[in-house]
């Protein structure tokens, strides 16, 4: 069987994901970052859930997206009500989940064609 391998139609394809690293295209990522179809923002500072602050959310907020998927890690775990309200209040959704559902999530959104950020906190402890 002949098999083309398809070539996405944004510019950043996140290739894989756990709670240490990412792979970006074919760049290795070891420090949380955020990601859109078209924008990468390497070394986010963010390393552990615990430190996720509403001003943390800024950055990914500025890349105007509909949906903001927050990868925590290789455990699923929740922001602060406040981190939560900075989205929500803004009228974009925000999902937390663990760094694998989230890497999934955010390629079936990307070629959909969506308007989706992801946020992903790589700590290298987990």
């Amino acid at each position: 069987m002949l098999l083309n391998q398809e070539h996405p139609d944004y510019t950043y394809a996140l290739r894989s994901a756990d709670g240490r690293q990412a792979k970006v295209n074919e760049q290795i990522l070891r420090q949380s970052f955020i990601l859109m179809p078209d924008e990468l923002v390497e070394a986010w500072p963010v390393a552990a859930i615990e430190q996720l602050q509403p001003a943390h959310l800024e950055a990914v907020l500025a890349l105007g997206p509909s949906l903001v998927l927050l990868g925590t890690g290789e455990r699923q775990s929740f922001p602060s009500a406040a981190a939560m309200a900075t989205c929500l209040t803004r009228g974009v959704g925000m999902e937390a989940m663990t760094n694998a559902a989230a890497a999934r999530t955010y390629n079936v959104l990307a070629s959909e064609g969506r308007k989706v950020a992801l946020a992903m906190i790589l700590s290298g402890t987990d």
